[in-house]
């Protein structure tokens, strides 16, 4: 598996310690750097990993945050290795942008320390400490395999149950690879484990083929816990796109012996369930091949008790969804890309009881072979991606 290098954005030339001429090259731009921001902000003040840290976590949107950032990279000039873990420490806090100031700031780091003084332990320490963000664990990590490698390998098994799913995708690509290198019932037990791990649907495709190669039947839209037992109603028009912003009646009450008015008539509510092995519910099958149109889909999901999950829903088509009345998410885009199982990954919580799901999924005007698709597919799963299944499934 390829993995995403610990490194400078693209603003920054990154540094490789196997080339001197590269080396030479960052350390001339860093200089040129230096000057400029002495140039516009005048002499530079005495470096703390404080100023540092504020200055990266503050960065926003728009430029805003960027002049302080800069300032701060060059006074990262007086930091060394022992700054990495609190730099590390400041992703927590950090947005995607201060994140990337940061990894340049550990990377400059790194250029002008003396060899072996890189904090393993510490930064080993820091991937293991699962109250730090995922995010920031998994920069830590591939910090760690550049500068440590054979100490990250070690420790790639240890995250088979990571809440980080990145990481837990390192441990599962492990895992497959033991499972390839094995014969019989040695390597059906690794294929069974990796499966009832994996998070992620090629990993998942890879040990079910490989497991019903073998002889085993896997069920898997219970597995992955993908809803499959919808009702439906519509269509409803959708002209000028104007129907994704239109309240039909099934916005303000699912009434399921009930009926609408539809872009063509009266519309009712219609048993469709799906066989797909990934769950995708193909909206033509129930109305045709139609345009400029949008339907709704009504299940019921039943939990135990009340808790935080994630509504992972994939569509290639404009959609909204709402669990409980409330809506949680709504996406105005059309045909860009496949359909892709977890496309799109919602933080929410279901009650204790009966859950009401509402899902909206339009087709526009578009009329070329790759804009047909009128399709989703959703899952619920806990905050690591492990399916949860309606105990009226």
């Amino acid at each position: 598996m390829q993995r995403k290098k610990f490194g400078q954005p693209s603003f920054l030339l990154a540094y490789h310690s196997n080339s001197i001429m590269e080396g030479r090259m960052k350390t001339l731009q860093l200089s040129l750097l230096s000057s400029l921001v002495l140039f516009f902000f005048g002499s530079l003040a005495p470096a703390s990993e404080k100023q540092v840290i504020t200055a990266f976590t503050q960065v926003e949107a728009k430029g805003k945050g960027n002049a302080q950032a800069m300032r701060a990279l060059t006074l990262v000039d007086q930091l060394d290795p022992n700054s990495i873990v609190p730099l590390l420490k400041g992703m927590n806090a950090a947005n995607d942008l201060g994140d990337n100031w940061i990894r340049a700031a550990v990377s400059k780091i790194l250029a002008q320390a003396e060899p072996g003084n890189f904090p393993t332990e510490d930064v080993s320490r820091f991937v293991m400490d699962k109250g730090n963000a995922g995010s920031s664990r998994r920069a830590a990590f591939e910090l760690l395999l550049d500068e440590q490698s054979e100490k990250a390998e070690k420790m790639i098994g240890s995250f088979l149950d990571d809440p980080e799913p990145s990481l837990r995708r390192e441990a599962v690509a492990q895992l497959l690879q033991k499972a390839e290198s094995k014969a019989g019932k040695a390597s059906t037990v690794l294929f069974r484990m990796a499966l009832d791990k994996a998070r992620d649907v090629d990993q998942i495709k890879t040990a079910k083929t490989a497991l019903e190669t073998n002889g085993m039947k896997i069920d898997v839209p219970e597995l992955m816990g993908f809803l499959t037992r919808w009702q439906t109603i519509g269509p409803f028009g959708n002209g000028s796109r104007e129907g994704f912003h239109t309240a039909y009646a099934p916005e303000s009450k699912v009434d399921l012996s009930g009926s609408a008015k539809g872009k063509n008539g009266k519309v009712e509510w219609i048993e469709f369930s799906t066989s797909d092995p990934f769950g995708m519910l193909d909206v033509n099958q129930q109305y045709g091949e139609i345009k400029e149109v949008l339907a709704y889909a009504f299940t019921t999901f039943e939990s135990k008790d009340s808790r935080p999950v994630q509504f992972r829903l994939g569509s290639k088509n404009a959609w909204k969804l709402w669990v409980n009345e409330e809506l949680l998410f709504a996406r105005d885009e059309y045909h860009r890309g496949k359909t892709r199982v977890d496309q799109f990954v919602i933080d929410g919580k279901l009650n204790s009881g009966t859950n009401r799901i509402l899902v909206k999924v339009c087709q526009n005007e578009q009329t070329q072979p790759w804009t047909k698709n009128w399709e989703f597919c959703l899952r619920v799963t806990d905050p690591t991606g492990k399916a949860l299944l309606s105990a009226n499934r």
